[in-house]
């Protein structure tokens, strides 16, 4: 247990040794790095035809998040059947498909020029009641006063939502078509039944918080952007927010002939995303391919060569256990790993580290060199994974004796033995 947690400890220091810090790139460099990472994330996926162009929108996508944050929901996915792959497009900002409306919609206006928007979760329509409500009257001629009430409720909730000063009205329930009508006259912009990711995009994108009622509406629950938009993407219409001041955010717009690609492609878009996010959020990294893991054997070897007791099985067969990983990838991409194996040790034992970045090349089954081919791994997920496979082990090896319980073992053993006897029972009764 001491000679692996020691053999442990050697391979994180040369590890954090054979790191490079790419944060120290200037910005147009670490832009170039990103893409060909990116690039190489979706060499093995379908759009890899179009990897560059998918590669320039993903890094501009990152680019465009909080640095501190990153967060991934500040990122949408819309996909538009029709078109080719070249037809999508990012949008700095929000973008959502647009949503049922009703008559009325057509005169209502397209874009905006820094807009006020107001976000709701109410209905903004006439409806019967959900519960079981009457009216008992005892004089017909009232009847018609309940009826103008309703009216004015819904009418003085309208009124509500027009004299805040929005100029785009968003809600996550329906607004019918007596409230499209009414938006319209006043040259405002209306949609119901907007997706609740949508919704609370556009919240945190524009500023704006979610109202539950449109009573003394204060000025400064309404959000902002800097130019709205309603676009014809294929065959479907899509609205737009761009120039958001409160939160960086960005939404792909995807294009494709089937929805089983576009399904493809937006696998293949997050695992870009995933990569650019992980090199910006640790900048430091590795050579893969398993580069680094035959790196870090070959100097467990060293190490072991100069331990005189028994502790240099141990740290010899901790190296063994390293050269695991790019044997793996050998055996999945269909190469004899012997061969592989073998002239990678080659390699990597050549004097002053020249081959210290030589990994697999999963597509001619040979040699490369990794970090020049944009194939990393972030140093702190390798060093946390060693030392977590470490502590494991030795855990293993800590555990003297074993206790069991023999109740246990005689209730697995009883279906056996109870089957047994049936089965000779049933020979018995045969005879």
């Amino acid at each position: 247990i001491r000679s692996y947690r020691e053999a442990g400890l050697l391979a994180v220091a040369r590890l954090k040794a054979q790191a490079t810090d790419i944060g120290t790139q200037d910005d147009a460099k670490r832009r170039d790095m990103m893409i060909k990472c990116a690039m190489t994330s979706m060499n093995s996926k379908l759009v890899s035809s179009e990897s560059e162009f998918f590669a320039n929108l993903v890094v501009d996508a990152v680019s465009v998040l909080d640095p501190q944050t990153l967060d991934l929901k500040m990122i949408g996915m819309k996909k538009v059947q029709g078109g080719g792959l070249r037809d999508s497009f990012l949008v700095d900002g929000v973008a959502f498909k647009k949503t049922f409306s009703y008559a009325g919609f057509e005169m209502q206006p397209r874009s905006f020029e820094a807009p006020k928007v107001l976000l709701l979760n109410i209905e903004l329509e006439l409806k019967a009641e959900k519960e079981n409500a009457e009216i008992r009257l005892d004089d017909p001629s009232k009847y018609q006063s309940i009826v103008d009430a309703e009216w004015e409720i819904i009418y003085q909730k309208l009124r509500n939502c027009a004299d805040s000063g929005a100029k785009i009205v968003l809600s996550r329930l329906a607004i019918g078509d007596l409230g499209t009508q009414f938006f319209a006259d006043r040259d405002i912009f209306c949609a119901g039944r907007v997706a609740e990711e949508d919704l609370q995009r556009v919240s945190q994108a524009t500023g704006a918080q979610v109202q539950t009622t449109v009573n003394d509406l204060d000025p400064k629950f309404l959000g902002t952007c800097a130019q709205f938009e309603e676009r014809q993407v294929g065959s479907e219409r899509y609205n737009l927010f761009t120039g958001c001041p409160k939160a960086r955010t960005a939404t792909f717009v995807l294009r494709g002939g089937s929805e089983q690609f576009l399904d493809e492609a937006d696998r293949s878009l997050h695992d870009a995303i995933m990569i650019v996010r992980r090199a910006l959020k640790n900048t430091s990294v590795v050579a893969g391919g398993g580069a680094i893991d035959m790196e870090l054997s070959k100097h467990l070897r060293e190490h072991a060569r100069t331990i005189p007791g028994r502790g240099q099985v141990f740290v010899n067969a901790y190296a063994r256990a390293l050269e695991v990983i790019p044997r793996q990838l050998c055996d999945n991409a269909g190469f004899d790993a012997t061969d592989v194996l073998s002239r990678l040790r080659n390699k990597h034992a050549q004097p002053e580290d020249k081959g210290k970045h030589f990994g697999v090349d999963i597509a001619t089954g040979g040699m490369i060199d990794t970090m020049g081919s944009y194939v990393w791994e972030p140093a702190m997920v390798k060093a946390n994974a060693i030392t977590a496979a470490t502590e494991a082990a030795c855990l293993v090896l800590s555990v003297d004796e074993t206790v069991t319980n023999p109740r246990s073992e005689a209730a697995e053993a009883a279906p056996g033995i109870n089957a047994g006897m049936g089965g000779r029972a049933g020979m018995m009764g045969g005879r």
